[in-house]
Protein backbone atom coordinates (compact mmCIF):
# COMPACT_ATOMS: atom_id res chain seq x y z
CA UNK A 1 0.00 0.00 0.00
CA UNK A 2 1.43 3.48 -1.06
CA UNK A 3 2.44 6.33 1.62
CA UNK A 4 -0.97 8.69 2.54
CA UNK A 5 -1.47 11.03 -0.32
CA UNK A 6 0.55 14.07 0.13
CA UNK A 7 1.26 16.42 -3.45
CA UNK A 8 -0.68 16.24 -6.38
CA UNK A 9 0.25 18.04 -9.96
CA UNK A 10 -3.34 18.96 -11.67
CA UNK A 11 -2.73 21.03 -15.29
CA UNK A 12 -5.40 20.46 -17.37
CA UNK A 13 -7.28 21.89 -20.56
CA UNK A 14 -10.87 20.58 -19.90
CA UNK A 15 -11.49 21.93 -16.73
CA UNK A 16 -14.82 20.23 -15.95
CA UNK A 17 -14.82 19.59 -12.40
CA UNK A 18 -11.09 20.65 -11.63
CA UNK A 19 -12.04 23.33 -8.93
CA UNK A 20 -14.08 20.76 -7.24
CA UNK A 21 -11.71 18.52 -6.89
CA UNK A 22 -9.03 20.60 -6.20
CA UNK A 23 -10.92 21.57 -3.30
CA UNK A 24 -11.45 18.00 -1.72
CA UNK A 25 -7.68 17.78 -1.93
CA UNK A 26 -6.82 20.42 -0.34
CA UNK A 27 -9.33 19.34 2.35
CA UNK A 28 -7.78 16.32 2.72
CA UNK A 29 -4.29 18.22 3.25
CA UNK A 30 -3.24 17.49 0.07
CA UNK A 31 -0.21 20.09 -1.67
CA UNK A 32 -1.65 21.19 -4.79
CA UNK A 33 0.74 22.05 -7.84
CA UNK A 34 -0.49 23.26 -10.83
CA UNK A 35 0.17 25.38 -14.55
CA UNK A 36 -0.95 28.35 -16.46
CA UNK A 37 -4.97 28.47 -16.57
CA UNK A 38 -5.59 25.53 -14.15
CA UNK A 39 -3.70 27.17 -11.39
CA UNK A 40 -5.36 30.50 -11.79
CA UNK A 41 -8.85 28.61 -12.19
CA UNK A 42 -8.36 26.85 -8.98
CA UNK A 43 -6.91 30.19 -7.21
CA UNK A 44 -9.98 32.09 -8.42
CA UNK A 45 -12.07 29.13 -6.63
CA UNK A 46 -10.27 30.56 -3.33
CA UNK A 47 -8.14 27.27 -3.39
CA UNK A 48 -4.41 27.53 -2.49
CA UNK A 49 -2.45 25.99 -5.19
CA UNK A 50 1.16 26.16 -5.92
CA UNK A 51 2.84 27.25 -8.92
CA UNK A 52 4.89 24.65 -10.27
CA UNK A 53 7.35 26.78 -11.56
CA UNK A 54 8.17 27.50 -7.93
CA UNK A 55 8.14 23.76 -6.86
CA UNK A 56 10.42 23.41 -9.69
CA UNK A 57 12.85 26.44 -9.49
CA UNK A 58 12.20 26.97 -13.34
CA UNK A 59 10.16 29.42 -15.13
CA UNK A 60 8.21 28.33 -18.08
CA UNK A 61 10.12 28.91 -21.52
CA UNK A 62 9.63 28.85 -25.04
CA UNK A 63 5.72 30.05 -24.90
CA UNK A 64 4.82 27.09 -22.46
CA UNK A 65 5.99 24.31 -24.77
CA UNK A 66 8.54 23.80 -21.37
CA UNK A 67 7.15 23.54 -18.19
CA UNK A 68 6.62 20.44 -16.87
CA UNK A 69 9.38 18.74 -18.36
CA UNK A 70 11.93 18.82 -15.82
CA UNK A 71 13.45 15.91 -13.63
CA UNK A 72 11.80 17.35 -10.43
CA UNK A 73 8.54 16.58 -11.94
CA UNK A 74 9.18 13.26 -13.73
CA UNK A 75 11.55 12.40 -10.87
CA UNK A 76 8.90 12.97 -8.42
CA UNK A 77 6.49 10.40 -10.54
CA UNK A 78 8.66 7.99 -11.79
CA UNK A 79 10.68 7.23 -8.23
CA UNK A 80 9.47 3.74 -6.49
CA UNK A 81 8.55 4.29 -2.92
CA UNK A 82 9.41 0.75 -1.65
CA UNK A 83 13.10 0.80 -3.19
CA UNK A 84 15.45 2.09 -1.11
CA UNK A 85 18.01 3.46 -4.01
CA UNK A 86 15.46 5.49 -5.86
CA UNK A 87 14.66 6.71 -2.29
CA UNK A 88 17.90 7.32 -1.79
CA UNK A 89 18.63 9.08 -4.82
CA UNK A 90 15.44 11.29 -4.43
CA UNK A 91 17.12 12.43 -1.50
CA UNK A 92 20.74 13.53 -3.10
CA UNK A 93 19.22 15.46 -5.79
CA UNK A 94 16.63 17.23 -3.69
CA UNK A 95 13.20 15.39 -5.18
CA UNK A 96 10.10 15.56 -3.98
CA UNK A 97 7.35 12.85 -4.35
CA UNK A 98 4.30 13.59 -6.89
CA UNK A 99 1.27 11.25 -5.63
CA UNK A 100 -1.33 12.04 -8.05
CA UNK A 101 -1.37 13.74 -11.27
CA UNK A 102 -4.12 15.02 -13.16
CA UNK A 103 -4.04 15.47 -16.90
CA UNK A 104 -5.93 15.82 -20.46
CA UNK A 105 -4.57 17.13 -23.35
CA UNK A 106 -4.32 19.85 -25.66
CA UNK A 107 -7.43 19.82 -27.91
CA UNK A 108 -6.03 18.36 -30.81
CA UNK A 109 -9.80 17.36 -31.55
CA UNK A 110 -10.91 21.02 -31.68
CA UNK A 111 -8.63 21.99 -33.79
CA UNK A 112 -9.00 19.15 -36.18
CA UNK A 113 -12.95 19.69 -36.15
CA UNK A 114 -12.51 23.83 -36.99
CA UNK A 115 -10.17 23.00 -40.50
CA UNK A 116 -7.39 24.98 -37.93
CA UNK A 117 -4.42 26.02 -40.24
CA UNK A 118 -1.47 23.49 -40.16
CA UNK A 119 1.13 25.77 -37.80
CA UNK A 120 -2.54 25.83 -35.39
CA UNK A 121 -2.55 22.15 -35.57
CA UNK A 122 0.83 21.35 -34.62
CA UNK A 123 0.74 23.81 -31.44
CA UNK A 124 -2.46 21.50 -30.52
CA UNK A 125 -0.36 18.38 -30.00
CA UNK A 126 0.60 17.70 -26.93
CA UNK A 127 4.10 16.76 -25.34
CA UNK A 128 4.34 16.96 -21.70
CA UNK A 129 0.69 15.88 -21.09
CA UNK A 130 1.21 12.22 -22.78
CA UNK A 131 4.48 12.14 -20.65
CA UNK A 132 3.27 13.03 -17.69
CA UNK A 133 0.23 10.33 -18.13
CA UNK A 134 2.27 7.73 -19.59
CA UNK A 135 4.81 7.85 -16.33
CA UNK A 136 2.10 8.63 -13.73
CA UNK A 137 0.33 5.28 -15.40
CA UNK A 138 3.91 3.28 -15.32
CA UNK A 139 4.27 4.48 -11.36
CA UNK A 140 0.49 3.77 -11.07
CA UNK A 141 1.22 1.90 -7.78
CA UNK A 142 2.78 4.80 -5.88
CA UNK A 143 0.93 7.17 -8.43
CA UNK A 144 -2.66 7.51 -8.65
CA UNK A 145 -3.83 9.14 -12.16
CA UNK A 146 -6.74 10.78 -13.82
CA UNK A 147 -7.53 11.63 -17.51
CA UNK A 148 -10.87 11.32 -17.35
CA UNK A 149 -13.08 13.95 -15.31
CA UNK A 150 -15.92 11.05 -14.39
CA UNK A 151 -13.85 9.46 -12.34
CA UNK A 152 -12.81 12.71 -10.21
CA UNK A 153 -15.82 11.81 -7.41
CA UNK A 154 -14.70 7.98 -7.22
CA UNK A 155 -11.27 8.50 -6.14
CA UNK A 156 -12.27 11.58 -3.80
CA UNK A 157 -14.34 9.05 -2.39
CA UNK A 158 -11.77 6.49 -1.76
CA UNK A 159 -9.48 9.00 -0.51
CA UNK A 160 -11.78 10.23 2.24
CA UNK A 161 -12.68 6.56 2.97
CA UNK A 162 -9.58 5.40 3.74
CA UNK A 163 -6.92 8.37 2.69
CA UNK A 164 -5.34 6.63 -0.51
CA UNK A 165 -6.63 4.74 -4.01
CA UNK A 166 -6.99 0.63 -3.93
CA UNK A 167 -4.44 -1.19 -6.37
CA UNK A 168 -7.19 -1.96 -8.49
CA UNK A 169 -8.72 1.51 -8.94
CA UNK A 170 -5.38 2.48 -9.65
CA UNK A 171 -4.67 0.22 -11.92
CA UNK A 172 -7.95 0.40 -14.05
CA UNK A 173 -7.17 4.21 -14.26
CA UNK A 174 -3.62 3.36 -15.30
CA UNK A 175 -4.96 1.38 -18.39
CA UNK A 176 -7.45 4.36 -19.45
CA UNK A 177 -4.46 6.61 -19.27
CA UNK A 178 -3.06 4.19 -22.11
CA UNK A 179 -5.98 4.17 -24.22
CA UNK A 180 -6.44 7.65 -23.64
CA UNK A 181 -2.91 8.80 -24.95
CA UNK A 182 -3.52 5.66 -27.61
CA UNK A 183 -5.96 7.24 -29.32
CA UNK A 184 -5.13 11.03 -28.88
CA UNK A 185 -1.53 9.51 -31.13
CA UNK A 186 -3.68 7.85 -33.91
CA UNK A 187 -6.05 10.79 -34.51
CA UNK A 188 -2.46 13.00 -34.78
CA UNK A 189 -1.05 10.07 -37.22
CA UNK A 190 -4.40 10.17 -39.21
CA UNK A 191 -4.63 13.57 -39.04
CA UNK A 192 -1.22 14.77 -40.27
CA UNK A 193 -1.49 11.99 -42.71
CA UNK A 194 -4.82 13.21 -44.86
CA UNK A 195 -3.20 16.42 -44.53
CA UNK A 196 -0.19 15.82 -46.51
CA UNK A 197 -1.93 13.23 -48.52
CA UNK A 198 -5.58 15.38 -49.22
CA UNK A 199 -5.85 13.52 -52.42
CA UNK A 200 -5.36 9.85 -50.88
CA UNK A 201 -8.81 7.93 -50.77
CA UNK A 202 -8.04 6.36 -47.39
CA UNK A 203 -5.06 7.68 -45.09
CA UNK A 204 -1.36 6.12 -45.06
CA UNK A 205 -2.13 5.47 -41.34
CA UNK A 206 -5.66 4.30 -39.82
CA UNK A 207 -5.45 3.79 -36.06
CA UNK A 208 -8.37 3.42 -32.83
CA UNK A 209 -8.11 3.08 -29.20
CA UNK A 210 -11.36 1.76 -28.54
CA UNK A 211 -12.74 0.68 -24.83
CA UNK A 212 -15.24 -2.01 -23.75
CA UNK A 213 -18.98 -0.76 -23.50
CA UNK A 214 -20.37 -4.19 -22.87
CA UNK A 215 -19.13 -7.30 -22.64
CA UNK A 216 -21.99 -9.61 -24.96
CA UNK A 217 -22.93 -13.47 -23.82
CA UNK A 218 -21.31 -14.41 -26.90
CA UNK A 219 -21.03 -13.73 -30.63
CA UNK A 220 -22.99 -14.70 -33.85
CA UNK A 221 -22.52 -18.66 -31.86
CA UNK A 222 -22.74 -19.60 -28.16
CA UNK A 223 -18.72 -20.73 -28.71
CA UNK A 224 -18.04 -17.54 -29.92
CA UNK A 225 -17.02 -14.55 -27.25
CA UNK A 226 -17.88 -11.27 -28.29
CA UNK A 227 -17.60 -7.57 -26.69
CA UNK A 228 -19.35 -4.00 -28.04
CA UNK A 229 -16.76 -1.06 -28.44
CA UNK A 230 -16.22 2.47 -29.06
CA UNK A 231 -13.47 5.25 -29.68
CA UNK A 232 -12.13 5.77 -25.93
CA UNK A 233 -11.98 9.11 -24.93
CA UNK A 234 -14.95 10.15 -27.70
CA UNK A 235 -18.16 11.33 -27.09
CA UNK A 236 -21.14 8.28 -27.33
CA UNK A 237 -22.67 8.60 -31.16
CA UNK A 238 -24.51 6.16 -33.41
CA UNK A 239 -25.94 3.26 -31.67
CA UNK A 240 -23.95 3.92 -28.59
CA UNK A 241 -25.50 6.96 -28.11
CA UNK A 242 -28.98 5.15 -27.39
CA UNK A 243 -30.34 4.45 -23.74
CA UNK A 244 -31.81 0.93 -23.26
CA UNK A 245 -35.40 1.71 -21.86
CA UNK A 246 -36.21 -2.40 -21.34
CA UNK A 247 -35.60 -6.10 -22.52
CA UNK A 248 -33.37 -8.53 -22.57
CA UNK A 249 -29.50 -7.92 -22.63
CA UNK A 250 -28.40 -6.83 -26.33
CA UNK A 251 -26.69 -9.44 -28.30
CA UNK A 252 -24.08 -9.58 -30.92
CA UNK A 253 -26.37 -10.21 -33.98
CA UNK A 254 -28.96 -7.78 -31.80
CA UNK A 255 -26.26 -4.81 -32.75
CA UNK A 256 -25.66 -5.86 -36.33
CA UNK A 257 -29.40 -5.63 -36.98
CA UNK A 258 -29.65 -2.50 -35.19
CA UNK A 259 -27.07 -0.71 -36.65
CA UNK A 260 -28.20 -1.97 -40.34
CA UNK A 261 -31.99 -0.86 -39.23
CA UNK A 262 -30.17 2.33 -38.17
CA UNK A 263 -27.89 3.00 -41.42
CA UNK A 264 -31.59 1.82 -43.87
CA UNK A 265 -33.91 4.43 -41.27
CA UNK A 266 -31.42 7.22 -41.66
CA UNK A 267 -31.47 7.13 -45.37
CA UNK A 268 -35.04 7.10 -45.79
CA UNK A 269 -35.04 10.38 -43.22
CA UNK A 270 -33.05 12.22 -44.96
CA UNK A 271 -34.21 11.44 -48.50
CA UNK A 272 -38.18 11.23 -47.94
CA UNK A 273 -40.80 12.19 -45.98
CA UNK A 274 -39.71 12.09 -42.02
CA UNK A 275 -41.52 9.31 -41.05
CA UNK A 276 -40.14 5.39 -42.14
CA UNK A 277 -40.20 2.49 -40.73
CA UNK A 278 -37.78 -0.08 -40.80
CA UNK A 279 -37.67 -4.01 -40.40
CA UNK A 280 -34.34 -6.10 -40.45
CA UNK A 281 -33.50 -9.81 -40.45
CA UNK A 282 -29.99 -11.66 -40.40
CA UNK A 283 -28.58 -7.93 -41.39
CA UNK A 284 -31.23 -7.32 -44.47
CA UNK A 285 -34.05 -5.48 -44.80
CA UNK A 286 -37.33 -7.26 -44.92
CA UNK A 287 -39.43 -4.32 -44.92
CA UNK A 288 -39.36 -0.68 -45.71
CA UNK A 289 -42.23 2.05 -46.15
CA UNK A 290 -43.27 5.68 -45.11
CA UNK A 291 -46.29 6.52 -43.46
CA UNK A 292 -48.05 9.56 -42.72
CA UNK A 293 -48.37 7.90 -39.02
CA UNK A 294 -45.72 6.19 -36.96
CA UNK A 295 -48.42 2.98 -37.05
CA UNK A 296 -48.73 3.30 -40.51
CA UNK A 297 -45.51 2.99 -41.13
CA UNK A 298 -44.75 0.18 -38.88
CA UNK A 299 -48.02 -1.60 -40.50
CA UNK A 300 -47.08 -0.98 -44.47
CA UNK A 301 -43.25 -2.04 -43.67
CA UNK A 302 -44.24 -5.07 -42.06
CA UNK A 303 -46.73 -6.51 -44.35
CA UNK A 304 -44.25 -6.50 -46.90
CA UNK A 305 -42.84 -9.90 -46.07
CA UNK A 306 -44.53 -10.89 -42.33
CA UNK A 307 -43.38 -13.69 -41.69
CA UNK A 308 -39.41 -12.63 -42.23
CA UNK A 309 -40.73 -9.54 -40.33
CA UNK A 310 -41.40 -12.13 -37.62
CA UNK A 311 -38.23 -11.96 -35.11
CA UNK A 312 -37.13 -8.61 -36.49
CA UNK A 313 -35.26 -5.53 -35.66
CA UNK A 314 -37.10 -2.01 -36.20
CA UNK A 315 -36.23 0.80 -36.39
CA UNK A 316 -38.72 4.26 -36.40
CA UNK A 317 -37.41 7.56 -37.37
CA UNK A 318 -40.30 9.23 -35.24
CA UNK A 319 -41.09 9.03 -31.68
CA UNK A 320 -43.50 6.17 -30.67
CA UNK A 321 -46.76 7.03 -30.01
CA UNK A 322 -49.24 4.38 -28.20
CA UNK A 323 -50.72 3.51 -31.68
CA UNK A 324 -47.53 2.92 -33.37
CA UNK A 325 -46.29 0.71 -29.98
CA UNK A 326 -49.47 -1.02 -30.42
CA UNK A 327 -48.83 -1.76 -34.24
CA UNK A 328 -45.53 -3.16 -33.19
CA UNK A 329 -46.34 -5.61 -30.54
CA UNK A 330 -48.79 -7.03 -32.57
CA UNK A 331 -46.21 -9.82 -33.86
CA UNK A 332 -42.84 -10.83 -32.24
CA UNK A 333 -39.86 -8.06 -32.60
CA UNK A 334 -36.15 -8.40 -31.24
CA UNK A 335 -35.79 -4.55 -30.86
CA UNK A 336 -36.64 -1.11 -31.61
CA UNK A 337 -34.79 1.70 -31.82
CA UNK A 338 -36.83 5.27 -31.96
CA UNK A 339 -35.90 9.23 -31.63
CA UNK A 340 -38.32 8.53 -28.23
CA UNK A 341 -41.20 7.28 -26.64
CA UNK A 342 -44.54 9.28 -25.23
CA UNK A 343 -45.57 7.52 -21.94
CA UNK A 344 -48.60 5.56 -23.49
CA UNK A 345 -46.34 3.96 -25.69
CA UNK A 346 -43.82 2.48 -22.87
CA UNK A 347 -47.08 1.30 -21.05
CA UNK A 348 -48.02 -0.69 -24.44
CA UNK A 349 -43.98 -1.87 -24.84
CA UNK A 350 -43.54 -2.48 -20.67
CA UNK A 351 -46.16 -5.52 -21.52
CA UNK A 352 -43.34 -7.50 -23.56
CA UNK A 353 -40.92 -7.62 -21.33
CA UNK A 354 -38.52 -9.40 -23.11
CA UNK A 355 -38.58 -6.63 -26.33
CA UNK A 356 -35.14 -4.58 -26.42
CA UNK A 357 -36.28 -1.16 -26.33
CA UNK A 358 -33.49 1.70 -27.45
CA UNK A 359 -34.02 5.54 -27.24
CA UNK A 360 -31.52 7.60 -29.52
CA UNK A 361 -32.00 11.42 -28.86
CA UNK A 362 -32.95 12.95 -32.70
CA UNK A 363 -30.14 15.02 -32.73
CA UNK A 364 -28.00 11.61 -33.58
CA UNK A 365 -30.12 10.11 -36.10
CA UNK A 366 -27.66 10.62 -38.25
CA UNK A 367 -24.21 8.55 -39.87
CA UNK A 368 -21.30 9.06 -37.32
CA UNK A 369 -18.26 11.27 -38.50
CA UNK A 370 -16.05 8.51 -37.44
CA UNK A 371 -17.58 5.75 -40.02
CA UNK A 372 -16.31 7.77 -42.18
CA UNK A 373 -13.81 5.05 -42.65
CA UNK A 374 -14.60 1.47 -42.23
CA UNK A 375 -12.68 -1.27 -41.52
CA UNK A 376 -13.20 -4.75 -42.50
CA UNK A 377 -10.71 -7.65 -41.00
CA UNK A 378 -9.12 -10.69 -43.55
CA UNK A 379 -6.96 -12.78 -42.75
CA UNK A 380 -3.30 -11.03 -41.97
CA UNK A 381 -5.02 -7.48 -42.01
CA UNK A 382 -7.57 -5.32 -42.35
CA UNK A 383 -9.24 -3.65 -45.53
CA UNK A 384 -10.33 0.01 -45.18
CA UNK A 385 -12.99 1.69 -47.67
CA UNK A 386 -14.78 5.29 -47.55
CA UNK A 387 -18.39 5.33 -46.51
CA UNK A 388 -20.52 4.48 -49.56
CA UNK A 389 -22.01 7.66 -49.06
CA UNK A 390 -23.40 8.62 -53.05
CA UNK A 391 -26.66 10.10 -53.18
CA UNK A 392 -29.34 7.05 -52.97
CA UNK A 393 -31.22 8.69 -56.00
CA UNK A 394 -31.71 11.82 -58.15
CA UNK A 395 -34.16 12.51 -60.71
CA UNK A 396 -32.90 11.55 -64.53
CA UNK A 397 -31.90 15.17 -65.39
CA UNK A 398 -29.34 15.22 -63.06
CA UNK A 399 -28.09 12.01 -62.16
CA UNK A 400 -30.02 9.20 -63.64
CA UNK A 401 -30.11 8.68 -67.24
CA UNK A 402 -33.07 7.55 -69.01
CA UNK A 403 -32.06 4.73 -71.53
CA UNK A 404 -34.90 3.07 -73.02
CA UNK A 405 -38.21 4.72 -75.09
CA UNK A 406 -40.35 4.93 -72.37
CA UNK A 407 -39.51 7.33 -69.71
CA UNK A 408 -40.76 6.71 -66.24
CA UNK A 409 -43.53 8.85 -64.96
CA UNK A 410 -43.13 10.92 -62.00
CA UNK A 411 -45.08 8.36 -59.56
CA UNK A 412 -42.54 5.75 -61.11
CA UNK A 413 -39.57 8.11 -60.56
CA UNK A 414 -40.92 8.43 -56.97
CA UNK A 415 -40.28 4.59 -56.74
CA UNK A 416 -37.18 4.17 -58.23
CA UNK A 417 -35.86 6.30 -55.92
CA UNK A 418 -37.51 4.51 -52.93
CA UNK A 419 -36.55 1.61 -54.38
CA UNK A 420 -32.36 2.73 -55.17
CA UNK A 421 -32.49 3.55 -51.45
CA UNK A 422 -33.39 0.44 -49.50
CA UNK A 423 -31.50 -1.69 -52.63
CA UNK A 424 -28.20 0.44 -51.11
CA UNK A 425 -28.57 -1.39 -48.06
CA UNK A 426 -29.07 -4.94 -49.52
CA UNK A 427 -26.52 -7.87 -49.71
CA UNK A 428 -25.25 -8.57 -53.04
CA UNK A 429 -26.86 -9.64 -55.48
CA UNK A 430 -29.95 -6.90 -54.39
CA UNK A 431 -33.02 -6.98 -56.40
CA UNK A 432 -35.77 -4.98 -54.82
CA UNK A 433 -39.36 -4.46 -55.53
CA UNK A 434 -40.93 -1.26 -54.59
CA UNK A 435 -43.66 1.04 -54.72
CA UNK A 436 -43.39 5.00 -53.97
CA UNK A 437 -43.55 4.49 -50.14
CA UNK A 438 -43.09 0.70 -49.47
CA UNK A 439 -40.91 -2.24 -50.58
CA UNK A 440 -42.87 -4.89 -51.94
CA UNK A 441 -40.34 -7.62 -52.24
CA UNK A 442 -36.48 -8.12 -51.54
CA UNK A 443 -33.99 -10.76 -52.82
CA UNK A 444 -30.78 -10.48 -51.56
CA UNK A 445 -27.44 -12.39 -50.93
CA UNK A 446 -27.97 -14.71 -53.73
CA UNK A 447 -25.19 -15.37 -56.35
CA UNK A 448 -27.39 -15.24 -59.50
CA UNK A 449 -29.27 -11.81 -59.90
CA UNK A 450 -32.10 -13.76 -61.48
CA UNK A 451 -32.06 -16.24 -58.67
CA UNK A 452 -32.99 -12.92 -56.15
CA UNK A 453 -35.78 -12.09 -59.06
CA UNK A 454 -37.28 -15.87 -58.61
CA UNK A 455 -37.13 -15.67 -54.51
CA UNK A 456 -38.97 -12.07 -54.68
CA UNK A 457 -41.52 -13.97 -57.08
CA UNK A 458 -42.02 -16.33 -54.76
CA UNK A 459 -42.45 -14.29 -51.89
CA UNK A 460 -44.74 -11.45 -53.53
CA UNK A 461 -46.48 -13.40 -56.76
CA UNK A 462 -49.05 -10.87 -58.29
CA UNK A 463 -48.31 -8.08 -55.82
CA UNK A 464 -45.31 -7.11 -57.67
CA UNK A 465 -47.29 -6.36 -60.75
CA UNK A 466 -47.05 -2.47 -61.70
CA UNK A 467 -44.35 -2.10 -59.46
CA UNK A 468 -40.52 -0.77 -60.24
CA UNK A 469 -37.36 -2.81 -59.75
CA UNK A 470 -34.27 -1.39 -58.05
CA UNK A 471 -30.83 -3.91 -58.93
CA UNK A 472 -27.69 -2.83 -56.68
CA UNK A 473 -25.44 -3.91 -60.24
CA UNK A 474 -25.60 -3.92 -63.77
CA UNK A 475 -27.26 -6.63 -65.15
CA UNK A 476 -24.48 -8.97 -67.36
CA UNK A 477 -27.39 -10.33 -69.16
CA UNK A 478 -30.71 -9.71 -70.34
CA UNK A 479 -32.59 -12.70 -69.01
CA UNK A 480 -32.32 -10.63 -65.72
CA UNK A 481 -34.55 -7.89 -67.53
CA UNK A 482 -37.05 -10.66 -69.10
CA UNK A 483 -37.53 -12.45 -65.71
CA UNK A 484 -38.44 -8.92 -63.95
CA UNK A 485 -40.94 -8.10 -67.23
CA UNK A 486 -42.70 -11.34 -66.36
CA UNK A 487 -42.54 -11.00 -62.46
CA UNK A 488 -45.11 -7.64 -63.68
CA UNK A 489 -42.22 -4.83 -63.29
CA UNK A 490 -42.46 -1.68 -64.89
CA UNK A 491 -39.58 0.26 -64.10
CA UNK A 492 -36.33 -0.49 -63.50
CA UNK A 493 -32.98 1.49 -62.08
CA UNK A 494 -29.76 0.09 -62.07
CA UNK A 495 -26.11 1.12 -62.64
CA UNK A 496 -25.36 0.41 -66.15
CA UNK A 497 -21.66 -0.33 -67.43
CA UNK A 498 -22.26 -4.10 -68.80
CA UNK A 499 -20.69 -5.17 -71.90
CA UNK A 500 -24.16 -6.00 -72.93
CA UNK A 501 -25.84 -2.70 -71.96
CA UNK A 502 -26.95 -2.72 -75.73
CA UNK A 503 -29.12 -6.38 -75.04
CA UNK A 504 -30.26 -5.20 -72.09
CA UNK A 505 -31.82 -2.24 -73.11
CA UNK A 506 -33.41 -3.79 -75.87
CA UNK A 507 -34.80 -6.54 -73.85
CA UNK A 508 -36.51 -3.61 -71.72
CA UNK A 509 -37.61 -2.23 -75.17
CA UNK A 510 -39.43 -5.54 -75.63
CA UNK A 511 -41.17 -5.35 -72.60
CA UNK A 512 -42.09 -1.62 -73.11
CA UNK A 513 -40.21 -1.09 -69.21
CA UNK A 514 -38.53 2.10 -69.10
CA UNK A 515 -35.23 2.19 -67.35
CA UNK A 516 -32.90 4.35 -65.58
CA UNK A 517 -29.00 3.81 -65.53
CA UNK A 518 -27.54 5.68 -62.09
CA UNK A 519 -23.86 5.55 -63.32
CA UNK A 520 -22.67 3.99 -59.98
CA UNK A 521 -23.48 0.88 -57.97
CA UNK A 522 -24.02 0.18 -54.29
CA UNK A 523 -22.56 -3.58 -53.85
CA UNK A 524 -23.03 -4.75 -49.93
CA UNK A 525 -21.04 -7.78 -49.21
Amino acid sequence: MAEKLRRALLSVTDKTGITDLARGLADLGVELLSTGGTARAIRDAGVPVRDLSDFTGTPEMLDGRVKTLHPKVFGGILARRDDPEHQAQMKTHGLEPIDLVVVNLYDFQGALDREAPWAELIENIDIGGPSLLRASAKNHGDVVVLVDPSDYGTTLDALRESGDVQPELRARLAAKVYAHTARYDALIAQALGERLEPEASTPAFFGAALRRRQTLRYGENPHQKAGWYEPAGAQSSGLGAATTLQGKELSYNNLLDLDAAFGLAVDLRAQFAPTAAVFIKHNNPCGAALGSSVAEAIATARACDPVSAFGAVVAVTQPLDADGAQVLTEAFVEAVITPGYDEAAKEVLAKKKNLRVLDLADHHWSMPERAAVQLRPVAGGYLAQSQDQEPSFVDEVVRGRVVTERAPDDADQAALRFAWTVAKHVRSNAIVFAREDRVVAVGAGQMSRVDSVKICRLKAGEALEGSVVASDAFFPFRDGVDVLAEAGARAIVQPGGSIRDDEVIAAANEHGLSMVFTGFRHFRH
